[in-house]
């Protein structure tokens, strides 16, 4: 699974054309790693394994102390494969439960005694979901003492590991020197994008502008230095000791030194679209400075019969197995909505889906029966007051949109996409918005890449951001990142986040 999710890209020879079309996005040293076409993080990912190896050897350890006095016993009870698959699930499950409290996000600042606060919380939920496993199936149990001195070991080796991490890592991590060709609104957007991501531990060292952009080149740039104009690139390459060059160009035409960056190119200096990096960075399109030419030459954007076939069975049984899970949660929902207040307790309500075509989606009612009988369709808002008592529990977890698993199995949407939206604002939306009608290319989804990174919207400005993030889903799409979104929407759904 791990080699299907990250792109490993080593040195390659492009030419400037893939430049020109957004092709390449290699921000890296030697080795450039990618989820999912984003950048993540070395220390991240660092993290990440080097905590499932600590888990692992905790729990070796704790067998170690529990058997200390006999060694027989010991080696019968570490026998491969069977302790392996017990200690692996006892990893996937730390390890996810430290997901869902936000101890991966490195981009996320917070005090020692928070994060340490976090993870005690991520060890506590940890030991309630293993426990409910157990109870399910005793065979998997790591009995015996060495579950708990295990992990007592595995905690504080991680807890140990992550403080001289904080401390060791920054200091001997090499800045990536970035050179911005460009000084225009486009540069501008990349700057600060790049500057907002301490964690790749890159630095924008300066930028060389063209003609147009002269006069003002300091007002848009006001935190980065003028190194020259494009004429002198190489010049600035060599003095400022650049490794990744940002092609930021408003308008290329005539403005492209085609010949410089060949020449830098094959010295080794890295050179990228700065569309491609926004994208990269941000986990969505930009689409106030992305240009028609980009859809047409940058790389993704592929369906291919075997995954749409494999998708839709997966939505298939995932729907099933929901349905037949959240079944004595369903009936509590029903029971509370009906004492609630009065109506019916299934909203029907027509969304646009896959290739324009209007379905019925079916929700739990979180509004009180008249909430538009005498207005326009209007977009959710906080503290909605149409919203009933329950609606606000419903919608705070998502519990709302649990009928919609009926919607799947009748092929009408999928378990990830983009989320379907009424004709109404369909139609408003694809006038003030270029590309919306783009959205509407696959079955739209229960939940999406926009839902976890986004959550509601409720203007034209939140519709055009909850786009980009759409486009770089589609642009993006594969049965791996569908996994990790439904992953991020279990996190949503548990701690509530972004809902309305």
């Amino acid at each position: 699974m791990l080699a299907a999710t990250l792109k490993i890209e080593t040195a390659k020879c492009y030419s400037l054309r893939d430049v020109d079309r957004g092709r390449l996005s290699p921000l890296a040293e030697g080795l450039m790693i990618r989820v999912f076409n984003q950048y993540v993080s070395t220390k991240n990912l660092l993290l990440v394994v080097q905590e499932a190896i600590l888990i692992f050897l905790g729990l070796a350890v704790g067998a170690r102390f529990r058997f200390a006095t006999n060694a027989s016993e010991f080696r019968d009870y570490t026998q491969m494969p069977k302790f392996a698959l017990e200690a692996v699930i006892v990893v996937v499950v730390v390890q996810l439960c430290f997901y869902w409290a936000d101890l991966y996000s490195i981009m996320r600042i917070r005090h020692r005694k928070y994060e340490l606060l976090n993870m005690c919380e991520a060890l506590g939920a940890a030991f309630l979901v293993l426990g409910a496993l157990y109870c399910a199936v005793p065979s998997m149990l790591l009995g015996r003492g060495v579950f708990f001195i295990g992990m007592t070991v595995a905690s504080a080796l991680v807890i140990t590991t992550r403080a001289v991490m904080e401390q060791s890592l920054p200091s001997t991590r090499p800045h990536r020197r970035i050179l911005l060709v460009g000084t225009g609104e486009l540069a501008a957007m990349t700057q600060r994008e790049l500057t907002g991501r301490s964690d790749l531990r890159v630095k924008v060292i300066g930028a060389v502008t063209e003609p147009e952009y002269a006069t003002k080149a300091n007002e848009l740039m006001s935190h980065v230095p003028i190194l020259g104009d494009i004429s002198t690139i190489e010049a600035v390459a060599r003095e400022y000791r650049i490794t990744h060059i940002v092609v930021a160009l408003s308008d290329r035409r005539g403005f492209l030194p085609t010949r410089e960056l060949v020449r830098l190119r094959v010295q080794g200096i890295r050179i990228e679209d700065a569309h491609a990096t926004i994208s990269s960075l941000t986990g969505r399109v930009s689409l106030k400075t992305v240009k028609p030419s980009w859809f047409i030459f940058c790389e993704g954007f592929h369906r291919s019969r075997p995954t749409v076939t494999l998708k839709r069975g997966i939505d298939i049984a995932v729907s099933l197995t929901a349905l037949l899970i959240t079944l004595p949660i369903m009936v509590i929902i029903c029971i509370a909505i009906k004492l609630d207040s009065r109506g019916p307790i299934i909203y029907r309500q027509i969304r646009v889906g896959n290739r324009d075509e209007h379905f019925n989606l079916l929700k739990f009612r979180s509004m009180k029966v008249d909430a538009e009988a005498h207005q326009a369709p209007q977009w959710a808002v906080d503290n909605d007051p149409r919203i009933t008592r329950v609606g606000a529990v419903l919608r705070k977890y998502r519990l709302d949109e649990l009928p919609q698993f009926l919607n799947i199995l009748r092929g009408q949407m999928s378990v990830v996409g983009p989320r379907p939206e009424r004709p109404s604002f369909v139609a408003m939306l694809r006038d003030k918005i270029p590309y919306y009608d783009e959205r509407h290319s696959v079955r739209p989804g229960l939940t999406g890449w926009a839902q976890v990174r986004y959550g509601y919207g409720s203007s034209v400005e939140d519709a055009l951001r909850k786009l980009e993030y759409d486009l770089f889903y589609l642009q993006n799409m594969s049965i791996w990142f569908d996994v990790a979104i439904l992953f991020a929407t279990v996190r949503v759904v548990i701690t509530g986040h972004g809902s309305r």
